[in-house]
């Protein structure tokens, strides 16, 4: 699995929270609201800006089949620009009004993967389904125990952990990330040992551990 993959993941999670994948979508959701570079760059494991960009311009040129980009055009601009020498990977931020469809049959393969890893869910769960498309896709666990909204903020929600993106639960006191274990308040603690870290470094000063996060 490489940024590609994780990148198509974290749209489909996002897609099926809103129960919107079978439904088109403008090109700038994706990197300006559903899986945004700030909140999601630890969880796509890619060093840099220009990273996630060229995974965004990729996806959105219809590679591995994820994704269909309406005008042809556009989408056959992309993939000329990604053949070039020196490809500019922000080239997809032209064209912010370009409709996006999901691939149904890969957005149901990457919700099983996500669910294979996830807490077991009860029976009444297992028949949420989103029947908008020709390609029902189950929806996920985290639709019935988390609350979805808009933020102000298009790049990180409320109800995210400011570390990892993580979605919090609202029905919890919740002191920690269940996803980083970074606390929701005070300064950035070591996993390991507990000592005060920054964002940005990969190791713990105090023990020499990894902090698990950029």
């Amino acid at each position: 699995m490489d940024e590609l993959d994780r990148l198509f993941g974290l749209l489909v999670t996002a897609l099926a929270r809103e129960t919107r994948i079978a439904v088109p979508f403008p090109a700038a959701e994706v990197y300006e609201r559903l899986v945004p570079y700030r909140s999601n760059r630890s969880r796509l494991n890619v060093a840099t800006h220009q990273d996630y960009e060229m995974a965004v311009l990729r996806l959105l040129a219809g590679e591995r089949g994820y994704l269909q980009l309406e005008p042809d055009s556009v989408r056959e601009a992309m993939q000329r620009e990604i053949a070039t020498i020196n490809p500019d990977a922000a080239y997809f931020r032209s064209f912010p009004d370009a409709q996006v469809m999901v691939n149904g049959r890969a957005a149901e393969r990457a919700l099983k993967a996500d669910r294979a890893y996830a807490p077991p869910i009860d029976a009444d769960e297992e028949d949420l389904l989103d029947t908008t498309g020709e390609n029902p896709i189950p929806a996920p666990a985290s639709q019935a125990r988390f609350r979805v909204a808009r933020p102000p903020d298009p790049l990180l929600s409320e109800n995210q952990c400011e570390y990892c993106g993580g979605v919090l639960p609202l029905n919890r006191d919740v002191r920690f990330c269940p996803h980083c274990g970074q606390p929701r308040e005070g300064d950035l603690k070591c996993p390991a040992c507990g000592s005060a870290v920054d964002v940005g470094w990969a190791y713990c000063l105090s023990c020499g551990k990894p902090t698990g996060f950029e």
